[in-house]
């Protein structure tokens, strides 16, 4: 982990593509409600671009169903990609993934027994992680989620609410060649904080590619994380406050490569690393992310 605030995934470049075998569908700045229109909507509302022009839903889940929608998320299992974050090991479950009362849940929990993960390593955790995989990615556009974290303010726990580029070796083999965009990244350890990081490779330091001071008032109740993003710019807003703006500047590629192709959604409740580490004396188990509703428009 580069700084208590850097994503702490273990992540291959090629680990998610092993999840499913189904074709991603590609497709593709926050604005005001408005009660109708003629174009497809998200959450029964449409959005009026502060430039102009209407904003077009392209994804919505509302998670307003008994099950996950699997038409819409692929469960993330480490067994298969070899993708976790700290001990727990992410594997579909209704105990970790589940959906009730209008949300997605996201659970974190001990297992009776220490079990081995995929032949990858022995752990007592389990934890569930989904990702649009092979279903829905965009390039461009406004990507938001609704969610509630977990109340711990002890170290331990760790959330992000991220896009992942459909072909992850667009730009090259090692991470972050074909960029990452962390709308949000929360580490109980840090209670208040919610991170946002634009990851590539950029030709000269790059001040904007986070921020600290990101702040969120009461963690646990329900906050909403926004990015919007265009061929020149990267803005993340939370609970409709702007908090970052990036105009990346990549090493060796011309703008705006590499965020020139569909991204993914990926939501994950894990346990931390580093100075935010997992410690069973005090983390406190089983814990949940409650995900009201992803919609994106275009």
């Amino acid at each position: 982990m580069r700084t208590p605030f850097r994503r702490s995934w273990v992540v291959g470049l090629a680990g998610l593509a092993v999840l499913v075998s189904a074709p991603a569908v590609a497709g593709a700045s926050s604005g005001r409600s408005v009660s109708s229109a003629p174009v497809p909507k998200c959450g029964g509302q449409w959005l009026v671009k502060p430039s102009g022009g209407v904003w077009r839903c392209s994804f919505d889940d509302e998670f307003n169903g008994s099950a996950l929608d699997t038409t819409k998320w692929v469960p993330q299992q480490t067994a298969l990609s070899g993708f976790h974050s700290g001990p727990e090991c992410f594997v579909n479950s209704p105990s970790n993934i589940s959906e009730s009362g209008g949300t997605l849940n996201l659970t974190v929990r001990a297992t009776a027994a220490p079990f081995s993960c995929g032949g990858l390593y022995t752990t007592q955790y389990t934890s569930g992680s989904v990702s649009s995989y092979g279903l829905f990615a965009q390039a461009y556009g406004r990507f938001e989620v609704r969610a509630k974290l977990p109340a711990a303010t002890v170290r331990g726990l760790q959330e992000s609410f991220w896009l992942w580029p459909q072909n992850a070796t667009r730009y090259g083999t090692t991470w972050p060649d074909s960029g990452e965009i962390d709308i949000a990244e929360a580490y109980s350890g840090y209670p208040g904080y919610a991170i946002p990081y634009v990851h590539y490779v950029a030709a000269a330091p790059d001040p904007h590619v986070t921020s600290y001071s990101c702040r969120i008032t009461d963690p646990t109740a329900f906050h909403t994380y926004t990015a919007v993003w265009t061929t020149s710019t990267i803005a993340i807003s939370y609970d409709g406050a702007t908090c970052l703006v990036d105009s990346w500047n990549p090493y060796g590629l011309t703008k705006p490569a590499p965020f020139d192709q569909p991204f993914m959604l990926a939501l994950t409740q894990g346990l931390g690393i580093g100075t935010n580490a997992f410690d069973p004396s005090i983390t406190p188990l089983p814990a949940t992310t409650q995900i009201d509703y992803v919609r994106v428009w275009k």
